[in-house]
């Protein structure tokens, strides 16, 4: 039988890059603050090794688009917002989210049963 722990590293990274997504929907935040927020989620359990290779991803499919910034306190940073494309990512992440889910929860039984 497979390491436990691999199946819920498969399930965070399955669903990781919409909360991605989700967290710049409505304003740009820069690479840093996206690793503090997401380490702060003990079952997302991402650090930067994480993070930063998927916000790169994100870029390059188009999902994210990014921008430097100046600091007041040190060097500039790299904000990431969403794209039209990453908007309609998002979107359609959330449409199949629910049923997705209650569907899940419903076979491993965790949910009200159908």
């Amino acid at each position: 039988m497979g390491d436990v722990s691999q199946l819920a590293t498969g399930l965070r990274r399955g669903t990781l890059e919409f909360c991605v997504l989700a967290m710049v929907e409505f304003e740009d935040r820069y690479g840093n603050e996206i690793v503090r927020r997401l380490g702060e989620e003990p079952n997302l359990a991402a650090g930067e090794g994480t993070i930063y290779p998927l916000l790169s991803r994100l870029r390059r499919s188009g999902w994210l688009e990014s921008k430097w910034v100046e600091s007041p306190s040190g060097p500039p940073r790299r904000y990431y917002g969403l794209t039209m494309a990453g908007r309609s990512a998002l979107e359609h992440f959330r449409s199949e989210w629910v049923s997705f889910r209650q569907t899940v929860d419903r076979l491993v039984g965790t949910g009200e049963a159908a």
